[in-house]
């Protein structure tokens, strides 16, 4: 899904599309940043006024989802005795495939979704 710029906080004589209020930090580069590690997600779900800014939340929730399903799967695999073992670089190296390219996406301004990640940010950004 393309992302809109009237549809985040577009009313007249407000800040333009893409800059955060009273911050010199765009909202495309807050939903990057937040995928740095989980640290700048949960910052910007807590700081004013990215917490308020739909677009960065929702890349902050996908952020935290994606760190946890990688963790997770990664548990798992360690849990397997050889195949876990042998299969995780190769898991690792998908997974850093996913977040280089959301982390693109956030920056050119994109809602991309990732399958149930995505459609669970989705439903915390929009609350």
């Amino acid at each position: 899904m393309e992302y809109n710029p009237s549809d985040a906080a577009g009313t007249p004589g407000s800040n333009p599309a893409g800059a955060a209020p009273a911050s010199g930090l765009s909202q495309n580069a807050a939903a990057a940043i937040a995928y740095i590690t989980i640290i700048p997600a949960i910052i910007f779900l807590v700081l004013e006024p990215y917490s308020k800014n739909p677009f960065i939340r929702f890349h902050a929730f996908q952020s935290i989802g994606l760190g946890i399903v990688a963790f997770v799967v990664q548990m798992i695999l360690t849990a397997i005795p050889v195949l876990g073992w042998i299969l995780i670089p190769l898991v690792f190296l998908a997974f850093l495939a996913v977040w280089i390219y959301t982390v693109l996406q956030a920056y050119k301004g994109n809602w991309f979704k990732l399958p149930l990640i995505g459609n669970f940010a989705e439903g915390q950004a929009n609350r």
